[in-house]
């Protein structure tokens, strides 16, 4: 099997293809605008996940670097999934030097509960102390 390779070099990744998963594929971005993927993009830490030289997994962390992230837009393609490469993901995510000591890692997912709960992700413990302005649809408008 090839090797799975993961970067955070901005400069390897695959924007035009980032897009197009997030705004035709992913349960959460339908219809995000290219600029809004890029300005995103430029602002985070990002990891690629590659498979002989095609960025085919990627996952996004908003953070302070100090105290606080937040893991967002994560995904293999679907041809790709079952593979293990999420996992590896993941745990290159999770051991980045950066995201050390962070006093609150956290993400929003509707599907995988299990993959995250591998890397000690957990149900909020107090949830009624968490707020979000949240808006549905909003790429579609």
């Amino acid at each position: 099997m090839p090797s799975f390779q993961i970067s955070t070099d901005k400069a390897e990744l695959d924007v035009p293809a980032i897009h197009h998963f997030l705004s035709t594929q992913s349960t959460w971005a339908i219809g995000i605008p290219l600029a809004t993927v890029q300005r995103s993009i430029d602002h985070s830490l990002c990891f690629g996940g590659y498979l002989e030289g095609r960025q085919i997994a990627f996952a996004r962390v908003v953070s302070d670097f100090a105290t606080f992230a937040y893991l967002v837009d994560v995904y293999v393609l679907e041809s790709f999934r079952g593979h293990g490469y999420s996992k590896q993901l993941i745990a290159a995510v999770i051991a980045h030097p950066d995201l050390q000591g962070l006093r609150r890692f956290m993400l929003a997912t509707s599907t995988a509960h299990t993959l995250y709960a591998r890397y000690g992700f957990t149900a909020p413990l107090h949830p009624a102390s968490l707020m979000e302005k949240y808006v549905p649809g909003l790429y579609q408008r």
